[in-house]
């Protein structure tokens, strides 16, 4: 596919600060197009004689008051295509009848040096000017996009054509050829985090290179893009940071947020990944530096699901910190004021949910993102309803888990409901995975969800949840409080339950000690184990241990990623139950159905597609889940299964339905690969 990245454009910049201007906007008139036709100059031309003709700077304050969204739909800023091009495609020599586009009133340009209108030459310190600029994009601007740039992959007609001759070594190279170099480089780190920063790096840089690097190594690099480093990432977010790569929103910002999500400059947004960082991993409250999950996020919906990098959008909410020590932290990068809560937190979440709506519709995904436990539950049942909303460590998690467990039971036999399940964790992540079995179990057995309930108990800090502490309980620890005589730790829980599956989501390591374990396996010839915390120091146990201490007759796997383990002369290889085999997918398939709400039968149906992923090769290394290194053909195959969902549920609004919804959702995937530019 050719496209015509940046060429020449004239750039227009200034605060609006007067009559309901605020911040900054970027008024770019294309000039001159080449090779582009007649239509274009047709939309054009006018434009810019008419701007040249009313004095440049005060006929465009008036005329873009309402920013870009009053330009026609052929001019506005977009990653889209404007009249079969890119809007980042512009031109180079002429504006119509043999007028330049540097050919500007000098009394208007402030750069022109003719004369000082705006007075900023004679300005003192305490007077305000408006930084009006004129600049002319060039070949130079283009190596700094990191959506056209392709570093030293330009071919020669492309450096002639767009002016970088002199710009760049002599040497041109392939894309292969780049992703071998930066992966070399990349191994060179010894430390995690620094591996971390220089992929970031690259998504600032070369936005393309970095996600065909991410897609090729996915099993390298996913621990460093995502959990365990982005946990130390978000910890030290302060001391990295280098450039802003979403949206911050904070109460500095209330009764303003859709004029926020206005200065982000992509408009189809399709997915937004939201934080307000209270309850980063198992890491607790990390205020605004919790932005690396978002990101981190998104990153993986492109790279694993196809999502488009320009139809994503991370948001962190930053209603402040209870963190004492970031409070303390010269290098903390958000509010310095102990967490908003009650009506206050409210009315500032729900200004955000009626401000996403109303700027990107009714179709945008809003995932929320590691929310303290009765803000994640509040929000998701508030919202659900009204918009399409997603929580990803209730609802997607509970999915991934279903999904092994589903697949486990092909190793160990029986049904879901012939099995008994324990879980250490009774928040958000382990309510949400519970209730999901549950859901599944009552559709096989066709029993009320009241009594599948009853095969799964939660332990939480105070011990065994039982009825008995009903009154005490939090809303969404009642449905799991049964009748039994209390019980105060984990290891006479499973004494007296006698649990198949073990199930660790509490967020604190080493719990599943080694006699919990051997008892556990005392009961079961193949016990079922699942260390789900993250990041890897917050894991209930190790692989090593689970594996050593039930003579390797365990079926294992984790939140975070561990290494193979030889024990006896066997190799064991952990699952990991990671949210990126489910989120990416299911992203794709609503985004592609163009489903308004999200419904529980989805979720199940992203379970079943997952668990059908795992072959009986994976099986007999003792995996319940397929290795990562597929995981787009993994994501097709989920995206496809909750689309059907979507369809058969009345939620799906992309009519007709598509015939083969696997082919449809890998031909709706985005590809890294580099374009070639006119």
């Amino acid at each position: 596919m050719h496209e015509l990245p940046i060429r020449r454009r004239l750039i227009f910049k200034g605060p609006q600060s007067t009559h309901k201007h605020n911040g900054t906007f970027f008024f770019f008139l294309s000039c001159g197009f080449r090779q582009q036709g007649k239509k274009n100059r047709q939309i054009c031309e006018p434009l810019l004689s008419r701007v040249h003709k009313l004095k440049l700077v005060c006929r465009t304050l008036s005329l873009f008051q309402s920013r870009s969204s009053s330009l026609p739909l052929s001019l506005q800023s977009t990653e889209g295509k404007v009249s079969g091009f890119s809007m980042a495609s512009t031109a180079e020599k002429t504006i119509g009848e043999g007028a330049s586009v540097l050919d500007v009133d000098p009394k208007s340009a402030v750069a022109g040096g003719v004369k000082d209108v705006y007075g900023e030459d004679l300005a003192t310190e305490e007077q305000l000017v408006t930084p009006w600029t004129v600049s002319v994009a060039s070949g130079y601007s283009l190596l700094r996009d990191p959506h056209h740039n392709k570093g030293l992959a330009f071919t020669e007609k492309e450096r002639d054509a767009h002016y970088l001759r002199g710009l760049l070594p002599p040497i041109s190279i392939n894309q292969e050829l780049q992703e071998k170099k930066i992966m070399h480089n990349l191994r060179q780190y010894q430390v995690p985090l620094q591996r971390y920063t220089a992929l970031m790096d690259l998504q600032e840089r070369n936005q393309r290179l970095f996600y065909k690097l991410l897609i090729d190594n996915v099993e390298e690099l996913l621990p460093i893009v995502y959990t365990p480093t982005v946990g130390e990432a978000c910890q030290k977010y302060g001391c990295i940071f280098r450039r802003p790569q979403g949206l911050y929103i904070s109460l500095k910002e209330k009764g303003k947020i859709l004029e926020v999500l206005k200065n982000w400059p992509q408009r189809n947004i399709q997915v937004i990944v939201v934080t307000d960082g209270e309850r980063i991993l198992g890491l607790g409250d990390l205020g605004c530096q919790g932005m690396g999950i978002p990101v981190g996020k998104l990153a993986l919906y492109t790279a694993l699901g196809g999502l488009r990098p320009s139809a994503c959008l991370p948001i962190t909410i930053d209603v402040g910190t209870n963190n004492e020590e970031l409070l303390k932290d010269d290098f903390y990068i958000g509010l310095r004021q102990k967490r908003a809560t009650g009506q206050e937190y409210s009315e500032l979440l729900h200004e955000f949910m009626r401000a996403v709506k109303q700027n990107y519709g009714e179709k945008v995904l809003v995932q929320f993102e590691d929310f303290a436990n009765h803000n994640a539950f509040e929000l998701l049942s508030k919202y659900r309803s009204t918009h399409l909303v997603f929580n990803d460590d209730i609802q997607g998690t509970a999915s991934v888990v279903l999904a092994g467990v589903v697949a486990a039971l092909k190793l160990v036999g029986g049904t879901l409901a012939e099995h008994t399940f324990l879980f250490l964790g009774a928040g958000e992540a382990g309510t949400g995975i519970a209730e999901l079995i549950a859901l599944e179990m009552s559709k096989q057995t066709k029993a009320p969800i009241e009594e599948a309930r009853k095969k799964i108990w939660l332990v939480d800090s105070k011990g065994l949840i039982v009825s008995a502490r009903k009154e005490s309980l939090q809303h969404f620890k009642k449905p799991w409080a049964h009748e039994h005589e209390p019980v105060g730790n984990l290891l006479d829980a499973v004494k007296a339950i006698k649990p198949t599956i073990l199930v660790g989501s509490s967020g604190v390591g080493k719990t599943f000690t080694k006699e919990v374990v051997q008892t556990v396996a005392s009961f079961n010839e193949r016990p079922i184990i699942l260390a789900l915390s993250n990041p890897t120091s917050q894991s209930e146990c190790t692989a090593e241990e689970a594996y050593t201490w039930t003579d390797g007759r365990a079926i294992f796997a984790s939140g975070s990623p561990f290494d193979s383990v030889e024990y006896n002369g066997k190799v064991y290889v952990p699952g990991q139950a990671n949210n990126a085999y489910i989120f990416p997918g299911f992203g794709l398939g609503v985004v592609m159905s163009g489903a308004i709400r999200v419904h529980d039968d989805m979720l199940l149906a992203a379970s079943e597609a997952l668990a059908q992923q795992v072959t009986e090769e994976n099986f007999q290394k003792g995996l319940i889940y397929p290795p990562f290194k597929s995981i787009r053909k993994i994501s097709a195959h989920i995206a496809a299964n909750v689309a059907d969902k979507a369809y058969e549920l009345g939620l799906a609004s992309h009519l007709p339905r598509p015939a083969n919804l696997v082919k449809y959702a890998e031909s709706c995937m985005y590809s890294p690969i580099y374009r070639t530019y006119r």
